[in-house]
């Protein structure tokens, strides 16, 4: 039973890769909702996994994507935070992974919330009073977080996104690979998970600026 288990994980590990590397198996029928599968839309507007960022609700985004989420407010003490869904197993096709939709609320509501909010003892989750819920599920999706289960190197990035416009080196572990026309960041790390994180393209460069204040190189696409 154990080896019949083992085949099946290494055939699905296996399924991802290939995916991440073409665009699908020979004989096999295209798959859509892929993470570079990026819907650049007439007015401006970004739609990736069917969620169209600044626009797409969480209440939207939930009959997408299912309801298995924690929902709260993620911030250190100090800190301001951010109104966060997180799906623990997502999967993208046959890319798995983990997903955060980071909700755009205005710093008065957050604040509010907050105030009212429960903390989960020994984490930065706050998790929201039933009377916010309402509110936080008609707020829209600001951005996407996408934690890929498989290790995403330059090399994939390129085949899959293209030659990035600029790349930013925030330290010796940690660069970015910056899309601003599809509004994608892609964080590339030696020391920890991939992130690829979708953002609207007239967001991107407040993201930039705020990259480029830390980073240590810059440089433009190869």
């Amino acid at each position: 039973m154990k080896y019949v288990v083992a085949l099946i994980l290494i055939g699905i590990a296996t399924a991802g890769l290939v995916y991440l590397k073409q665009d699908r198996p020979e004989n096999n029928s295209p798959v859509t909702g892929l993470p570079w599968q990026i819907d650049q839309l007439a007015n401006g507007d970004t739609r990736v996994f069917g969620i169209t960022l600044g626009r797409t609700t969480l209440a939207e985004a939930i009959e997408l994507l299912g309801n298995d989420m924690n929902l709260g407010i993620i911030a250190a003490p100090g800190e301001d935070g951010t109104l966060e869904a997180y799906f623990s197993h997502f999967a993208s096709g046959p890319i798995t992974g983990k997903l955060m939709l980071v909700m755009d609320v205005t710093p008065a509501a957050l604040s509010t919330m907050r105030k009212r909010a429960f903390q989960d003892r020994g984490t930065r989750r706050h998790r929201l009073h039933p009377d916010d819920l309402p509110g936080a599920y008609q707020s829209p999706v600001r951005a996407i977080n996408f934690i890929p289960s498989y290790n995403l190197d330059a090399d994939i990035a390129h085949a899959r996104f293209g030659s990035p416009a600029e790349i930013i080196r925030v330290n010796e572990q940690q660069q970015h690979l910056l899309y601003p026309d599809k509004g994608l960041d892609v964080i590339l790390s030696t020391d920890g998970r991939e992130i690829l994180q979708y953002l609207s393209p007239g967001a991107f460069s407040a993201h930039r600026a705020q990259i480029k204040a830390n980073g240590l190189t810059t440089a433009p696409a190869e």
